[in-house]
Formats: C-alpha cells, structure tokens, sequence
C-alpha cells in the first residue's frame, strides 16, 4: 500500500511530504503537514533569522513528545537545488550543513522532523566573520517570566549606551533572545568576548536579578549566556516552533511589548495571523548594522579592573587567560597551578579523547536511528536488547529519580497498573565522582497496544553537563583523601 504524502509546489519546485497526517503535537492535535503550513505562512520572517545560513538540523522523527537528535551533514538524498556549505568545528572535524534560501528548504528541512531552525551565527559566503550577535537570557530555576522580561530591558540600555540595536524575541522555551546585527569584521572569539562584556554590564547594572557567572553554582536570577557565541553554538532563531506541547514559537517583538508579553500568548495557531496583520516587527534588522568597537573597549576596561576571560564550554581547548576550569567550590590548588605547560598537555590530551568518544557515540546513535531501531543509549554508550524498555528518568538523587516515576505512572496509569514489581528497574549509574539514577519500565506485561511510547526523560540529569578538565590528570577536583588511623 503506497504511503500517504502530500505534493506542495513552490514555483519550479516540489517538496513532497511524507506522512503528513502524523500527529507532531499531540495534546493539540497539529500535524506535521500543519507545521509545514506554519512555516510557510511565515516564512518571510523565518528566512529573515535563519535564510542564507549553515543549519544544523535538530530532527524530531516521532514529534515533539518524542527524542530529538542533531544531524550536522546534509543527507545525501536532498534536492539539487538545496545549498550545502563546507563548516569546520572546534573538534577539527568539517561538516557539509544546509543552507535554507527559500519557503521550499524550509517545507523539506520541516519534512524530515525539523521543529524549530538552528542556524549559525554566520553567512553561507563568510563562515569566519558572524553577522549576528547573540545574548541569550537564560533563567534559573524558580525565575519567574516578569524579571526575565525586566533583564532584557536592561540590555536594552546596555545595547543603546555602546550603539548598538537590539531585536528582542522570546525563546519560545523560557528566556528570552535578543539578536545583535553586526559588521563582518570580528572573529568568533572576538563576538564572545564583546557578549561576555555585555554580560557583565548589565549584571553591574541590575545585580539582583542578573548574572554572567557561567558555574551554576554562583549563578541567580538570569543568566546572560556569552558562551552562545562560541564557534559552533547554535540557538533557535526567529519564527521557530519549539517542541513543547501547545508547539510554542520563538516570537520577535517591538521592544514597547517586551514589559508586557507573556511567551505561552504566540504559538502555531496564532502567530500566522498576527504576521499577516502587522508583519515582522524583526524585519529591520538588516538595516541595523553596529560595530563592537565600543563593546570591545568595554571588555579591556574590565580587563583592566581585574575581570578578564570567563570560562568556556568544555569541549573548547582552554583559552589564554582562562581561568581553571574547575567549579570554584571544588577548586583544591593555586589558580597558577592550572597554567603549567604540563597541565595544559594534559587538558588537551583528555578533551581530544572527550572529543573521539563523543564523535564515536554519535556516530553509533545515527546509525542505529537510520538502521530503524534504538531508544536512547545510556551515557555508557552501551546498546539496549529488544526487549520492549523504555526509560523514564535521570537523576543525581534517587529520590528525584522515582519522583519521575511516579509522574510517568500517573500518567499512564492503565500500562503502570499492568506492571509487575521486577518490570521496574533502579540503577544507580556511576559518574564522574558520584552515583547518579536511572530509572527504566519492562512494558512486556503490558499490552502491545497499550504499551507507552518513549517520551522526553523527567527529570533529565545530564552527568556529564559540567565535564571539566581543570587540573594535571584531567580529573574533577576532589577534596584530599585522610588516611585512616589505626
């Protein structure tokens, strides 16, 4: 029996689409044919955030509730009118990636799972030079939306006091996003480095509920995120749906509604007419191009008072003038102690290894997604049987871990009524320094049919989310063991 598609014509150009009734959004019933339509009736100012960019491709097979895997090459089966561009990553390793230039690559791109955009920072013809600078307002835990929204006014007054124009946008998760066009002048490092003194600046300015503190444990209210700068970082730009239930968009504002909007008001459902009824209130963008000049001035000054890098995301080679990348709490040495040639031998032997192993397992995930079979695999990287186990949570605690449990049996109480007491397994995983949990269901009592599809992890603790590589053996720091006496 042929499978149910759907031809859309874009002039010269056909995008067919594949099961275009499957449900993306379950609890309001959009399909991915219907998240195809969204971005078409938008695409104007999708193409505006994300056009004319390298994408990596975030691809949700089975929907919104169900995992998500990155896939940075291009498929080989992809339409000769597609652009490719040619990107190399912190790792050494180089990647074809799509460029989307029209509402047909972005149907084809939606078509394989892609629920929201995630371009670089870059042009297809300047992969060195962002044209984008990127501030990333990423709150705490227990933060609430009105002082999200107050950070961002106060980068707005960080922006205007160095000439620059900010475009604001909610994340369409739980921050909010302002985008910086700037001149193709400055390298990646040198973006980072003006994001990082914006951090600070407003930080200076509203300390109570602003940080640019990148270990989490000194951090509080929101977190202004330098690190999106990185090379090889990317965010979900204007426009995109985000995989949350009511598919919520990543929505660009006028700064007059920023004091007043609420994230959950634009979503699939409402934000076509509202680009039909007042357009793209981001669509000056291009016009508004400013010179870091100023911010770059701002980031010596802090330099001379004593502040200079902050820390990177692990997987970079440690930078000149970093300091430790160590958690301070966990710091046990002399700070020049981290800045030994032996040292940092040592660093960069581990973070090569970090970066084989993390290659490896990709590549196996891939693999096994294409082959048509696998959950997610362990952090081991270890493959599952075909027996029909799902996994339901990651925890530091075991306690937080059952928690998930309990949630998961409140909502599947008819498949968690058929389980019998071995059908739930508790391991208790071995980190970095520590025992964290994970908590899985054997559905082989439970009826096929009946059976619960794997869903996003509650909670998803990631054990190796502060991986660092601070010291000589390019271990974690711990405190000094005591001999026994006796």
């Amino acid at each position: 029996m042929p499978k149910e598609q759907e031809v859309l014509r874009f002039g010269d150009r056909e995008v067919v689409i594949t099961n275009p009734g499957k449900v993306f959004f379950e609890a309001i019933g959009a399909t991915k044919l219907d998240l195809v339509r969204y971005y078409v009736a938008v695409a104007p100012g999708a193409l505006a955030g994300a056009g004319g960019r390298p994408m990596a491709l975030k691809r949700f097979v089975n929907g919104a509730g169900g995992e998500a895997f990155f896939q940075k090459r291009a498929p080989e089966n992809r339409p000769e009118w597609l652009r490719t561009v040619t990107l190399s990553f912190p790792s050494g390793r180089t990647a074809d990636e799509i460029v989307v230039d029209d509402a047909a690559g972005l149907a084809w791109i939606v078509n394989l799972g892609c629920i929201d955009l995630n371009p670089h920072p870059v042009r297809a013809d300047d992969l060195d030079h962002p044209d984008e600078l990127r501030v990333d307002l990423d709150p705490v835990p227990g933060v609430g939306w009105p002082q999200i929204r107050d950070v961002a006014m106060v980068t707005k007054e960080t922006l205007e006091s160095v000439g620059l124009v900010g475009w604001p946008k909610t994340s369409g998760s739980r921050g909010i996003h302002i985008n910086v066009r700037i001149e193709r002048r400055w390298t990646y490092p040198e973006v980072r480095r003006a994001a990082l003194a914006i951090a600070r600046d407003v930080e200076r300015r509203a300390p109570a509920i602003a940080t640019s503190n990148w270990w989490k444990e000194e951090r509080h209210g929101v977190f202004l995120d330098y690190n999106q700068n990185a090379k090889d970082r990317t965010v979900a730009s204007a426009y995109s749906v985000r995989p949350l239930p009511d598919a919520r968009v990543s929505m660009p504002l006028s700064w007059d509604e920023v004091p007043t909007c609420e994230a959950e008001a634009f979503t699939i459902s409402t934000v076509p007419a509202r680009f039909a009824e007042i357009g793209d209130p981001g669509a000056g963008i291009d016009e508004a191009v400013g010179s870091l000049e100023a911010l770059l001035e701002l980031s010596r000054r802090h330099e001379a008072q004593g502040e200079g890098d902050a820390p990177w995301p692990p997987n970079y080679r440690k930078q000149e003038g970093e300091p430790p990348r160590v958690q301070p709490s966990r710091q046990r040495r002399p700070t020049e102690d981290y800045a030994t040639p032996e040292a940092a031998a040592e660093r960069e032997k581990n973070r090569a290894a970090m970066e084989r192993r993390f290659a490896a397992e990709l590549e196996r995930r891939q693999a096994e997604r294409e082959a048509g079979g696998g959950t997610r695999p362990t952090p081991t990287g270890r493959r599952r049987s075909n027996v029909p186990v799902i996994e339901i949570s990651r925890a530091r605690t075991k306690a937080e871990a059952l928690a998930g449990l309990d949630r998961w049996k409140a909502r599947h109480a008819k498949a968690a009524a058929a389980l019998e007491e071995p059908d739930v397994l508790v391991d208790g995983m071995r980190g970095r320094s520590s025992l964290w949990y994970r908590v899985r269901v054997n559905l082989t009592h439970v009826p096929e049919a009946e059976r619960p599809a794997q869903e996003p992890l509650d909670p998803d603790y990631d054990p190796w989310a502060e991986y660092a590589f601070p010291d000589r053996s390019g271990q974690l720091e711990r405190a000094p063991r005591t001999r026994r006496s006796g």
